[in-house]
């Protein structure tokens, strides 16, 4: 009779376990969900107010405004010197000039570059140089947007990325600095 108890126990034990496992997943997914809805509409609200604004954008150096722009997001100057553009996916490769720091801007995000990866480098704009090829999770990873560069960021972005790449950005509102201390 014990061990039938001692089972029934352990069983329920188990059994509430996956539960409250299972309804932590979902419980996380949701927060996940409303934090993404929470920077749309913040996204949203800031270009509402940004109407009158948008006609004089200028960006006079997009150099200056890349090294603005990563200074802001790694919290410190990395006093950058573009060294290669890239195609598919769109990617500025830098190297911070004091140190052996590699940067690189993109408007793909992780979880896109991490799925290009995977699907082999025929996805990738000539694979064995492309700098997304060698992204891991060791890198850090700086998200750029409206909500931390500026109210204006999407509209300099575009300009930046044209006069530095020759290239239109393709309507990209965030742009994503990929940090790498030292080569892996």
């Amino acid at each position: 009779m014990e061990i039938l108890l001692a089972i029934v126990v352990a069983s329920a034990v188990i059994f509430f376990g996956a539960l409250i496992s299972m309804g932590n997943e979902r419980q996380r997914k949701a927060i996940d969900g409303l934090r993404e809805q929470v920077v749309l509409w913040a996204v949203q609200d800031l270009r509402i107010k940004r109407t009158g604004l948008a006609q004089d954008v200028k960006v006079n150096d997009p150099v200056r405004w890349l090294h603005e722009a990563s200074r802001k997001a790694a919290g410190r100057n990395l006093d950058l010197q573009i060294v290669e553009s890239f195609d598919e996916p769109q990617a500025i490769l830098c190297q911070a000039t004091q140190s052996d720091a590699i940067i690189i801007f993109s408007p793909a995000p992780p979880k896109e570059v991490r799925r290009l990866k995977s699907a082999g480098s025929g996805k990738l704009d000539s694979p064995s140089s492309h700098p997304l090829l060698h992204f891991s999770n060791r890198w850090d990873v700086h998200e750029i947007s409206v909500l931390n560069f500026g109210i204006l960021f999407d509209i300099e972005l575009a300009l930046a990325w044209q006069a530095l790449t020759g290239r239109e950005v393709g309507g990209a509102d965030r742009l994503y600095m990929y940090f790498q201390r030292r080569p892996e």
